[in-house]
């Protein structure tokens, strides 16, 4: 494949990227979220500290829901940090420093909150600031002193082969961080890395906040983390079920299902109701439609079964009352070629009168 040279010709207003954000934070986050703060990051650079959240989802062409999912994803990853009022209306953005190891955080936790923050449109204003390291940075001595363990050797020689490259300084660090501060042995350091290689994520932001999901949960032996992840894996079992495959999902089908657990936070029964929905109307286990139709649902508010009955329901109720009932086809004949009178009860008792009358 031909390599492609970047030039640049008089380009003179900028906005400064993060390395930082593109190296760790970018690939694992919806487009749409990037788009948002790379905005916040144009703003500050170019000195727009007031705005609101309607007049950037209409620059990003948006909604106003969209934009403030991404700000909560960002919040949680801790690359901004946001003020609200006793309204729970945003005030202020603060713009948060990136270091290597400021990524706590990753896409494992990142589920976009369908958040019921009301929609603001006070001016919100962005501030630089910059917050402590997540976690230390070991010593090249320190560092030193860690490898001569066996343990720490032998994961460090998996987590290699794992990983299709040699280790990288940040790489080493959160290995030493994971074994030292997490306490995690070295057989769960190298399943924690089996794991995420399996599910195509190998960067370390991602890899620490499963980490790190883990050590909050107890998940303290490979025993423990195996049990956990069976239960993730229960939902790629329970799709390929509804859609009758016979086969492992492939990486995209993996990416589908992924991000109907950890973006849409969509139990079982949901995911396997948009996909029993996909089979009636295109006979086939199409991902993409049942996407869309989990994709509406959510931007629906869509939390449980009950929710989907109501829409079912509601849509059902719209589709009757806007039908028309047509009017009766009139014979073309030449006896009503003219507008027909309608008669009522008090025009043939009137009738009736002249005729009795007539008679007499």
């Amino acid at each position: 494949m031909n390599k492609i040279s970047l030039h640049t010709e008089g380009i003179s207003d900028v906005t400064i990227v993060p390395n930082t954000f593109i190296d760790l934070y970018m690939p694992s986050a919806n487009g749409a979220y990037v788009k948002v703060y790379l905005y916040l990051l144009r703003s500050f650079s170019s000195n727009n500290l007031e705005f609101t959240i309607s007049s950037i989802a209409d620059h990003l062409d948006n909604t106003e829901k969209d934009i403030i999912r991404a700000l909560n994803y960002w919040e949680k990853h801790n690359l901004l940090k946001i003020e609200r009022n006793s309204q729970k209306e945003i005030t202020a953005i603060h713009l948060t420093e990136l270091n290597d190891s400021d990524s706590s955080l990753s896409a494992y936790t990142a589920a976009a909150d369908d958040t019921d923050t009301e929609i603001d449109e006070l001016a919100v204003n962005i501030h630089s600031e910059k917050t402590p390291a997540a976690r230390q940075r070991y010593s090249p001595a320190k560092i030193s002193e860690l490898t001569d363990n066996d343990d720490i050797k032998w994961a460090m020689h998996i987590v290699e082969i794992y990983l299709d490259r040699p280790l990288k300084p940040m790489d080493i660090q959160l290995i030493l961080y994971l074994y030292e501060e997490l306490n995690f042995s070295s057989e769960l350091i190298m399943y924690l890395y089996e794991y995420c290689v399996s599910r195509n994520k190998k960067n370390p932001s991602y890899i620490e906040a499963v980490a790190l999901t883990w050590a909050k949960e107890g998940i303290d032996t490979e025993e423990k983390a195996k049990v956990a992840t069976a239960v993730y894996n229960e939902h790629f079992n329970n799709v390929n079920k509804a859609f009758g495959l016979n086969r492992a999902p492939g990486q995209i089908e993996r990416q589908y299902i992924t991000k109907w657990v950890e973006v849409f936070s969509f139990s079982d029964d949901i995911i396997t109701e948009a996909c029993n929905r996909t089979i009636l109307r295109t006979q086939k286990p199409d991902f993409k439609y049942a996407d869309k139709i989990l994709e509406t649902w959510y931007k629906k508010g869509v939390k449980n079964m009950a929710d989907i009955r109501r829409l079912d329901e509601e849509f059902a109720k719209g589709k009757t009352s806007s039908k028309v009932t047509p009017l009766p086809k009139q014979s073309s004949n030449r006896f009503n070629q003219f507008p027909q009178r309608i008669y009522t009860a008090k025009d043939y008792a009137e009738l009736e009168r002249k005729l009795i009358n007539k008679g007499l």
